[in-house]
């Protein structure tokens, strides 16, 4: 099941965003997305652990098709009255999406994955009902900012304190676990989480800047093709008589009168 945010949790995440910092970081979330996911008109987007909406907010009037689910039904009720009808939203966990095989173009976790019970079991379910990417934003456990939130963790309990961090090569692996050899492509962003100038920000394009193992947030996209290695296999075929004869009709030709 997971960490589910609870009726204070989801009033202090949006009150979260009442700081400037907060702000800046996701929208480089979602500059990252939109860059690595590429999302074309018309494509259909999965949000797993949609949260209050707000990931969804970016991509209206982009012409996508969007779908939401969210464990919590706190979240689940801001996030309703943010969207509208603009997002299919349903309740659900993301390791036990209700939505068939290959249901979706992408897919895509916000921070969310750290809050699931089973995240190789909630990627596995991505890649189920996934036909071209999916992408996972997750707090790396290696940057400076979260070492100091796990420090914290200890000492002050919140929603965060029950996040579960991941590294790049972890994300890899339980990736590799699932499908095999696939294509795998990752950046990390917010490598200045204290600090959101315009130099910054403009720093934080750069795509050798975003290869730093120690960006505050992986963006890592997976597509999810089936791999399989084939050998041929030699055939074995028995020959049969075509003919045989029916004994006690016809001289058998060594057979003589005197035989008989």
């Amino acid at each position: 099941m997971g960490y589910i945010f609870d009726f204070n949790d989801s009033r202090n995440y949006e009150t979260r965003f009442e700081r400037a910092n907060n702000i800046y970081a996701f929208n480089l979330e979602i500059e990252l997305l939109l860059k690595m996911v590429a999302p074309e008109i018309g494509s259909s987007l999965l949000d797993i652990g949609c949260g209050t909406g707000r990931s969804l907010e970016p991509l209206l009037n982009r012409g996508l098709n969007l779908t939401g689910v969210e464990p919590s039904p706190y979240m689940l009720d801001i996030a309703k009255e943010r969207l509208g009808d603009k997002a299919d939203l349903h309740r659900a966990f993301a390791e036990e999406l209700p939505f068939d095989d290959n249901t979706f173009n992408h897919s895509f976790f916000l921070t969310s994955l750290e809050f699931t019970e089973r995240p190789a079991k909630a990627i596995e379910e991505a890649c189920r009902v996934t036909k071209d990417k999916v992408f996972i934003c997750a707090f790396n456990k290696y940057a400076p900012l979260n070492i100091i939130r796990r420090v914290k963790g200890f000492f002050i309990k919140n929603a965060i304190s029950q996040a579960r961090f991941f590294s790049i090569l972890e994300l890899r692996q339980i990736a590799s676990d699932i499908l095999g050899d696939v294509p795998i492509e990752w950046k990390t962003t917010l490598q200045f989480p204290f600090s959101s100038s315009k130099v910054c920000h403009w720093i934080e394009q750069i795509p050798l800047v975003q290869k730093s193992p120690f960006g505050t947030i992986i963006g890592m996209t997976i597509i999810p093709v089936p791999r399989f290695r084939t050998r041929p296999l030699s055939l074995r075929i028995t020959p049969q008589n075509r003919y045989n004869p029916v004994t006690g009709f016809a001289m058998n030709q060594t057979q003589t009168k005197e035989d008989l």
